[in-house]
């Protein structure tokens, strides 16, 4: 008797994608805890500001073009934990404000497939200024087959034809975890690639995480002379990999070409596509390619053929803006399909500056080394990184004890740098449940730089936002905070809420006769 059972799927229609719908329908936000599905690569500070500064460029050349007064939409498709939207919004309104020129006004929209992160998102503290602006609305999407957008705040339905400017389309990691089809090139035909799907028989029983964890795939090939067909969508595309390719297995992206054609319906003037994933974009990336693995982090991922975007849209007039070198992490690439697409100068150069140049992916590799080699570091160092990333709270999390071991050499500047990164960091904080408390980190470096009024202010945001397990260092430093600052009525308090967390804290209690 065996405790598994096999069946075979178009590769589309197999059960992993049902899983997938349901691990994010069911986790809502907390799908991205502690990283449990990785969201820091894409939604950093870096990458948050480099597509501010496209989408800059882009608002610069509609008003170039003479159209100021009517609004550009923005949609990020499978926003997810809000923070990319929060990064871009907050560096997008730096720019306009800074620059201070005419431009046409602009509408951020987050989706997600997930009602419950539709709703946490208006909820959320970070985008309640966006919302009381006018700049911010959220809508339920489903890619593989919505052609509307339901908007929550407002009330309103974005229909075809509706918006006049060009749609702008925000997607990163999306084109990885949307249903694809696979198939296989081989001896110049275009076979099926269908997938045997080998589950525990108790699949029912299991949660989605734990079912794509015990699934196992094996692939048999079918002959598919539907895609050869003369009438095919997609077969100029077909033929380019029947030429070029064998022995090669490719995971074709209809449900993600679908759904940017619905979207582009939406427009009268066509979009601009900004996307980032795993994703390749030269074909010679595709040359024997295995069959795709799963690639698991609570839910799961492959990765997004961006040769098939690139490849179909430009042979619909659109241009198209890639690196010209090879990708290690993160592939961010720019789809115009619009009208005269190349005299959008202003936004082409900001993706010449801001990630052909030095982009997301340059900046996670060098992240990965700075993280391994923390230790060696210097003050300098470590504080023009953090500039580089845009005051990143991850970074100051993971390099504060460094920080805290070379503070006693440094100078005022110094000092000064670092007071000065931490306003800006706490000002460009979108908060997660994440196992870190960041202004506690915070509050406890200014008072070892002896910025006692700095660090009182941090460190009590930490003592209201956790009562739960509030560390009696805390109290402490929070009492000697108020010493300095001669708040003795406050010093007092908190020096015996310390001794009632340790009665027998030899230092509180001297604190505490010394007050008396």
């Amino acid at each position: 008797m065996t405790n598994r059972k096999e069946q075979r799927y178009r590769f589309s229609e197999a059960p992993i994608w049902e899983l997938q719908r349901t691990y994010y329908e069911e986790k809502g936000m907390k799908a991205w805890n502690n990283d449990q599905v990785p969201q820091y690569i894409t939604s950093n500070p870096m990458i948050g500001t480099a597509y501010a500064e496209m989408i800059f460029g882009f608002l610069q050349d509609r008003a170039n073009k003479g159209d100021s007064t009517e609004p550009v939409w923005i949609v990020e498709l499978g926003a997810g934990a809000g923070r990319l939207a929060f990064h871009v919004l907050l560096e997008l309104c730096r720019l306009r404000d800074y620059a201070g020129m005419e431009l046409p006004p602009f509408r951020y929209v987050m989706t997600d497939l997930a009602m419950n992160n539709v709703l946490a998102w208006k909820e959320h503290p970070a985008l309640q200024s966006f919302i009381a602006e006018g700049l911010l609305d959220f809508a339920r999407f489903d890619a593989t087959t919505d052609s509307e957008l339901d908007l929550v705040v407002s009330g309103n339905t974005i229909r075809k034809g509706d918006l006049k400017q060009p749609l702008l389309l925000v997607a990163n990691y999306f084109f990885d975890g949307i249903p694809q089809e696979l198939i296989y090139v081989g001896g110049g035909h275009i076979y099926e690639a269908d997938v045997i799907v080998d589950t525990p028989a108790n699949i029912d029983t299991l949660s989605p995480s734990e079912a794509l964890n015990q699934i196992k795939l094996r692939y048999e090939h079918r002959l598919a002379p539907e895609y050869e067909e003369e009438g095919y969508p997609y077969r100029d595309l077909i033929a380019v990999y029947q030429e070029q390719l064998e022995d090669s297995h490719i995971l074709f992206p209809v449900a993600g070409l679908n759904c940017l054609e619905r979207l582009k319906q939406l427009s009268q003037a066509g979009f601009l596509l900004i996307t980032a994933d795993k994703g390749d974009h030269l074909i010679d990336q595709f040359k024997f390619a295995e069959p795709p693995e799963l690639i698991l982090h609570g839910s799961f991922s492959f990765t997004a053929n961006f040769h098939a975007f690139q490849h179909y849209f430009e042979s619909k007039g659109a241009a198209t803006l890639f690196p010209t070198h090879h990708y290690k992490n993160i592939n961010v690439g720019c789809v115009f399909h619009m009208d005269e697409p190349m005299s959008y100068f202003q936004t082409r150069l900001a993706y010449r500056r801001f990630i052909q140049r030095y982009g997301p992916d340059d900046f996670f590799s060098l992240k990965e080394w700075v993280d391994r080699n923390l230790d060696s570091m210097g003050l300098q160092q470590i504080l023009s990184f953090w500039r580089l990333g845009g005051y990143d709270a991850e970074f100051f999390i993971q390099s504060a004890r460094q920080i805290s071991s070379l503070l006693q050499e440094a100078n005022d500047d110094e000092l000064q740098d670092i007071l000065q990164g931490i306003e800006h960091m706490w000002s460009s904080y979108y908060e997660m449940e994440q196992r870190y408390d960041l202004a506690l980190d915070a509050g406890l470096i200014l008072f070892e730089m002896d910025m006692y009024e700095e660090s009182k202010r941090f460190l009590e945001i930490s003592v209201d936002t956790d009562q739960e397990e509030i560390v009696s260092t805390v109290f402490y430093c929070l009492a000697i905070c108020c010493f300095e600052m001669e708040l003795e009525e406050e010093a007092i308090n908190y020096t015996r809420k310390l001794l009632e967390l340790e009665p027998d804290h030899e230092e509180a209690i001297a604190l505490l006769e010394r007050f008396e």
